[in-house]
């Protein structure tokens, strides 16, 4: 096998082709590479920068990496609508022909029975046969649906060159047997199918300061709600000891009594020594009742 080289890959392929008969597919066929040879002429390309593949109802050419791909771009979004209309337009229903096409970039090499190998030309063909571009070109008036890879978007399409405007292209998610595929589809998206997540890369969008773009930016931290920390729980001293100094209550007035105490209609005889330091010694009446020891008022 020789070594890959970068190629610029372009598939086409006709609507529809097996249900016609043998003498109708002829006729496509012809119209096929009618239409390939002249846009690729009108984009510059000669037969000494591409090489072709027959698939029967399609056509691959693998195209020099010099040869311009805006002018290839331009030449499928304007010339070969142009060439399908003036073909349809002269022929019975049963030949009119619409193709599919896909405009991808990769490494490709070519082994001994000069069949092509490379992952990059098994994406592309994928890309051919998925069901999104199939259903967009049964709902186009006319008569070609586009579809470029992800690679070729990001390096072409998205800089906006002169007729090739990149706001006529959607991105668009391809299943695939190795997972799901980007590519973008040239022209309004088919129903039942929405746009993939949008392409920032290169645009600075989510771009994290300083960084390559594939990793989203930072997001701020979210604000925490404010909570009211309880009140302190007072701590309550073991039996047998004092409180501490900080939960003990402020200190009220302090009595002194010589003699008996009656409050509230109770004596309190003897001398008493309150924890507060209060003493009371002598009899003292307290409503109503006289105390011993008092000044009798």
């Amino acid at each position: 096998m020789t070594d890959p080289v970068s190629r610029t890959i372009l598939l086409l392929d006709i609507e529809r082709f097996s249900d016609r008969d043998d003498v109708e597919q002829a006729y496509l066929r012809r119209m096929l590479y009618d239409i390939t040879d002249r846009a690729l002429e009108n984009a510059g390309i000669d037969e000494t920068r591409r090489l072709r593949a027959d698939r029967g109802d399609s056509v691959m050419e693998l195209i020099d990496a010099g040869a311009p791909v805006t002018a290839l771009l331009r030449a499928l979004l304007v010339e070969v609508p142009a060439q399908l209309r003036a073909v349809n337009r002269m022929a019975s229903s049963s030949a009119q022909i619409r193709l599919r096409g896909v405009v991808a970039t990769g490494y490709v090499g070519i082994d001994e029975r000069d069949g092509w190998v490379g992952t990059d030309l098994n994406n592309a063909c994928r890309l051919l046969d998925a069901q999104l571009l199939r259903a967009a070109l049964r709902e186009r008036p006319h008569d070609f649906a586009l579809l470029v890879s992800d690679a070729l978007y990001s390096g072409v399409v998205r800089h906006d060159h002169p007729g090739i405007p990149a706001d006529e292209f959607h991105p668009v998610g391809v299943d695939s047997k190795n997972g799901p595929m980007r590519a973008w589809l040239h022209g309004p998206l088919p129903g039942g199918y929405d746009a993939a997540d949008q392409d920032h890369r290169g645009t600075g969008a989510g771009e994290a300061p300083g960084g390559s773009g594939d990793r989203p930016a930072p997001q701020p931290p979210r604000a925490q709600a404010q909570e009211t920390p309880p009140p302190p729980v007072p701590r309550v001293p073991a039996q047998g000891t004092s409180p501490a100094p900080e939960n003990r209550p402020a200190p009220g007035p302090v009595f002194n009594f010589n003699g008996a105490v009656s409050i509230g209609g109770s004596v309190v005889a003897g001398d008493q020594h309150g924890v507060s330091g209060g003493q009371v010694t002598g009899d003292v009446n307290m409503g109503g009742l006289r105390g011993n020891g008092g000044d009798g008022s």
